[in-house]
């Protein structure tokens, strides 16, 4: 090993739900460091507000909730995958009430010591647990608690993953496989290499890609990115969740009004008072996200309209208090009251369904890297996600990694010198304003081409405009030294070409993926796969 080098056994890019349930596990067997690239807290986990899906009541079944997610995935859920997903959701949950969370129970006389299960749009029964409305936040409260209790992991905050590191790619003889990682310590500004034995992408969504999104600012897609220029498989990068109800006010950043909301029997409405949902899908405002997104804005493009609204108003003043407490309060600083108020929503990206392919077990086509959570593509969500299936992947999956990782790392557990990053003739920047144009150019184009509804002439134009801006941030990215805000431009950039790239390959309406000039879904379910290199690594 070089002096610069450091090494554990484990490694986690991300300190979302999926890296600390791996994190977590890993830590009964090795060493872990757990690299985020902001505060812990600072993750599409704790930003959650639904819940987790997870078959509790007697009255449901496995089997409803496999139908449901299916039914959501539009052909492209491989049952399987679903199957075992679900069938691991109840471990999962009571590990999480050992860790010490409390989900809500119900208040009736009788019943006090019975989940408070809500429902939302896709599912068939009430199955979703849920602390308030803040579930991710008191998940990963306790879980950040019990990481930093944990003396065999190491938290470090504000440090940016910048590429993989591949035996390939150093010279090391033998099998292709992942050693590790460059890193940028973004409070002193060095960069160097971590080694491990087996390395976890948990790095989560990829919402910045888009200028109007749920995500908070850290989702820009670097585990996506930095697995396309390590040359893994990529998968489905179409198929990207637009949560149909995100707060439309000028003070309000990224604000999302709960999907339980409108299970809670809450309308949307038109800006003339018309519930309009009835006419697009019999469920009403319990339809899934991609119909209920599509509405919108077909409602919105129709009359020319910059919202709808959301109505929750039969529901008294206390009801809303005690079961929205938080979007309560937060309705209340933006001037709307839940109880009297039309709630003014827009849709805005929320959750990407594609990404590095990969299996339950977090296994990927690299030897020694694994992957969880949104970050990837494992065939539960196919081409939509079911609501609150998503932080239900990530508990299952980091679980299931961390056991596969258990078993197998012994024999990646060589120690591999990693050569000191090269800065050449790279110089600081004195053009930041350069990064910002081209940050605003990739969202812009692809909120204007790439966004709910499409066609073959607007992603010609977003692939021709996303490759040249690639060019451009290619060229800055070698001249100047790097910055976490050229990095993540870099990966948005990236992840922009994926998703176009995907989309054009599909010449059919499916799921989240809709284009105008193909609006019929084809007989056949075909993923669409992108498996080339971005450049490599490092370039």
């Amino acid at each position: 090993m070089n002096n610069s080098t450091t090494s554990y056994d484990f490694l986690v890019i991300g300190s979302g739900l999926a890296g600390l349930t791996a994190a977590l596990e890993l830590g009964r067997h090795g060493h872990v460091l757990v690299a985020s690239k902001v505060e812990t807290s600072e993750c599409n986990s704790f930003h959650a507000q639904g819940g987790v899906a997870c078959v509790i009541d007697p009255d449901d079944t496995i089997g409803a909730h496999v139908a449901d997610t299916l039914d959501t995935g539009c052909g492209l859920s491989v049952p399987a995958v679903v199957e075992k997903v679900l069938k691991g959701g109840c471990a999962r949950i009571h590990k999480l009430e050992e860790f010490g969370i409390k989900f809500d129970l119900r208040k009736h006389k009788g019943k006090e010591n019975e989940y408070d299960l809500g429902q939302e749009g896709g599912h068939s029964h009430r199955r979703v647990l849920h602390a308030g409305d803040i579930t991710g936040q008191e998940i990963m409260k306790v879980l950040i608690e019990r990481t930093r209790e944990n003396p065999n992991i190491t938290l470090r905050e504000n440090l940016m993953a910048i590429d993989l590191v591949t035996t390939g790619w150093i010279g090391h003889p033998g099998e292709n496989r992942c050693v590790g990682a460059y890193f940028l310590d973004k409070t002193t500004e060095d960069i160097f290499p971590i080694h491990a034995a087996c390395t976890v992408l948990a790095t989560g969504g990829l919402g910045k890609v888009y200028p109007y999104t749920s995500n908070p600012d850290v989702a820009t897609g670097d585990g996506v990115a930095m697995a396309w220029r390590a040359g893994l498989p990529i998968r489905d990068m179409e198929f990207i969740q637009f949560h149909p109800t995100c707060l439309y006010h000028p003070e309000a950043k990224s604000f999302l009004i709960s999907e339980a909301v409108r299970g809670e029997g809450a309308e949307l409405k038109d800006i003339r008072g018309n519930a309009f949902m009835k006419e697009f899908d019999e469920r009403g405002s319990l339809a899934t996200r991609d119909v209920t997104a599509r509405a919108i804005d077909f409602v919105m493009k129709k009359h020319g309209d910059p919202y709808v609204y959301l109505d929750i108003t039969h529901h008294t003043e206390s009801f809303l208090r005690e079961r929205f407490p938080n979007l309560y309060a937060a309705g209340l600083n933006f001037g709307i009251d839940m109880a009297t108020d039309l709630i003014p929503v827009v849709p805005a990206a929320h959750y990407s369904c594609g990404g590095v392919v990969a299996e339950v077990d977090g296994t990927t086509a690299l030897p020694g890297l694994y992957a969880c959570g949104e970050v990837t593509s494992t065939g539960l969500h196919g081409a939509n996600r079911l609501a609150s299936n998503s932080l239900l992947e990530a508990l299952v999956c980091g679980h299931e990694t961390a056991l596969e990782i258990s078993k197998v790392w012994k024999q990646f557990d060589e120690k591999v010198s990693i050569p000191d990053w090269k800065y050449g003739e790279a110089v600081s920047s004195d053009e930041a304003v350069v990064v910002e144009h081209n940050w605003n150019e990739v969202r812009t184009a692809m909120w204007d081409y790439v966004g709910i509804v499409r066609t073959d002439r607007r992603l010609a134009r977003a692939r021709s405009r996303i490759r040249n801006l690639r060019q451009e941030i290619k060229q800055y990215y070698g001249d100047y030294l790097v910055t976490s805000d050229l990095l993540e431009l870099r990966n948005i950039a990236d992840v922009a070409e994926l998703i176009i790239r995907s989309a054009e390959q599909r010449k059919e309406s499916r799921g989240l993926h809709y284009m105008a000039d193909h609006p019929e879904q084809s007989a056949e379910a075909v993923d669409s796969v992108i498996h080339d290199k971005a450049g490599g690594p490092l370039t």
